[in-house]
Formats: C-alpha cells, sequence, structure tokens
C-alpha cells in the first residue's frame, strides 16, 4: 500500500484522535523526584473525565525550535516532516482532576527522558496538547480487601484508587521509592495500611523487591483485588507471586510494566511486541 492509500485507510478506519489543548496553571515539586503540573484553562470544556481510578492521559511533546503550536494536524505532519521532527506521546496518569483542571505528577530526574524536565521547568500559560483520558481500572466495593503495588511510576494511579475506596475498605499498600523524602500524603482508609518500601535508586539487584515484600505479607482471608503496576521486570515477579504462588484469577489482577530499567521509552514501547516486553500471555 502506498503511503496515500495508507494515510486515506487510516483516516477511514481510525479517525484522529480529538486533542484537546490545555493551559498549564502550575507546576510544583511536591518531593524531589516529583513534579506535579496542573493542567486547565478553556480546553478543559472537552475533556470528559472517566470514572477509572488509572485514568490516564497521552500527551504530545513537539520540538521547540520547530516552532508548531498545538493541537497538531497529525496526518499532515508526517507528510511534511522528518520522522524524529514528529510529535511525541507521553502517557500519564490523572492523579487529580476537577471541572476546571487536571494534575498529573512526573517522576523526575534531571536532564534524563523527555516529559520529566518539561515538567521541571514548563512555566504557567504554556500550552499542551493531549488526548484521552483513557483508564481500565475501578475498585471493587464488593471486594473483601485491597491489594496495591507498585513504585513511583504507579504512585499516582495507587493514591488515586486508595482515596476512592468507601471508608471502611480493608487492605494494604505496598509503595517502592527512593528513600522516605519521596514518601506522599495519601488519605488512605483506616483499614487500609500505607506501607513505604525504601529501595535507593533502582537497579538491577532492587527488581525482585516488591514481590518479595509482598510474598511476606500476612495474606487476609477473603476475595481480594489487586492493582499492581510499575518497573516492567518488577512486575513480572509479582506476575509469579500473584498468579502462582497466590492462585488468584485474572480477573481479580490488574497487572502491567510502566517502564523498563536500561531502556528508553521508545525500546520499551516497541519491546510491548516482543516476547521479553510481555508480562501476561493475552498482551
Amino acid at each position: 500500500m502506498s503511503l496515500p492509500d495508507r494515510a486515506a485507510s487510516v483516516r477511514t478506519h481510525r479517525p484522529p484522535r480529538p486533542q484537546h489543548v490545555l493551559e498549564v496553571l502550575s507546576s510544583e515539586r511536591i518531593a524531589p523526584s516529583l513534579v506535579r503540573v496542573r493542567l486547565g484553562g478553556a480546553g478543559m470544556a472537552t475533556f470528559t473525565p472517566n470514572a477509572c481510578t488509572d485514568a490516564y492521559v497521552k500527551l504530545l511533546f513537539v520540538k521547540p525550535e520547530l516552532g508548531l503550536e498545538p493541537p497538531y494536524d497529525l496526518e499532515a505532519l508526517r507528510e511534511m516532516l522528518a520522522a524524529d521532527d514528529l510529535p511525541v506521546t507521553r502517557t500519564y496518569t490523572v492523579r487529580e482532576v476537577t471541572a476546571e483542571s487536571i494534575a498529573l505528577d512526573f517522576v523526575v530526574h534531571g536532564a534524563e527522558g523527555l516529559a520529566g524536565p518539561w515538567a521541571a521547568s514548563v512555566q504557567p500559560g504554556e500550552r499542551i496538547a493531549l488526548n484521552g483520558p483513557g483508564g481500565a481500572f475501578v475498585p471493587d466495593e464488593t471486594a473483601d480487601w485491597h491489594l496495591f503495588a507498585g513504585d513511583e511510576s504507579a504512585l499516582p494511579a495507587i493514591a488515586r484508587a486508595i482515596e476512592a475506596l468507601g471508608a471502611d475498605a480493608r487492605g494494604v499498600a505496598v509503595i517502592e521509592v527512593r528513600d522516605a523524602s519521596e514518601e506522599i500524603s495519601i488519605a488512605a482508609p483506616a483499614g487500609v495500611e500505607v506501607r513505604w518500601l525504601h529501595r535507593g535508586e533502582p537497579r538491577a539487584e532492587t527488581i525482585g523487591l516488591l514481590a518479595e515484600t509482598v510474598a511476606q505479607l500476612a495474606w487476609p482471608e477473603g476475595r481480594v483485588q489487586a492493582f499492581v503496576h510499575g518497573e516492567r521486570e518488577s512486575m513480572k515477579a509479582m506476575r509469579d507471586e500473584l498468579f502462582k504462588r497466590r492462585g488468584l484469577e485474572r480477573a481479580q489482577v490488574s497487572l502491567s510494566g510502566y517502564w523498563a530499567q536500561g531502556r528508553t521509552e521508545q525500546r520499551f514501547q516497541a519491546e510491548k511486541r516482543e516476547p521479553v516486553g510481555q508480562i501476561l500471555p493475552s498482551e
């Protein structure tokens, strides 16, 4: 299929996702490596929140030197620009949402990556285009107890899910961070224990730490609902803990990798189509 024919097919069968152009209202460092950016403005009129506590948006980043202004005609840009100059997407969980704004939390490691440095330096009034929201997870009110486990990348979704639980909910959250300075406040019900796991800097030797900690938990009676997300190889260890050792059913567990140690974002996304990138057989 030629490029024009392929583009026509995409337009026919996969219409462009609507873009919301939001304005940066504020940027706040809430922990040494965590920055919260609040977005709002007139573009919120087209943004329709969903009920998912892991609701996410896909931010569109462009090279400043190209002088492009959002929203972007992606089909036209594909015909005009080199592949390296096309807008790049990054996915982030919506930590908070109101009628006037959304808040996104970014893990920042200096100049490493794309979205983190943007969040650390962005100024109020700047604009950014995004797609969404998507999402899939809603806490099950009929579950006897809840298990949450993940690292900094999953912290916004874990925190939001915990805060959406009913006052009588029971459960435990194990959240892996570098050290005590990275802990943030979470409004958890009295019956939900939040445990912070201090890992130090992420490295190969720490990949199994989350699963090892969960393996040592006292396992309450009753049906559990689990939300477990974070570094890919850590999630493979969690997969074995939850399905092989604990015998949970697939419907009880939300499990995926948000990033991979030693991989760029581009390589991580590409590997999702390869055996190394698949955590569950259905992926």
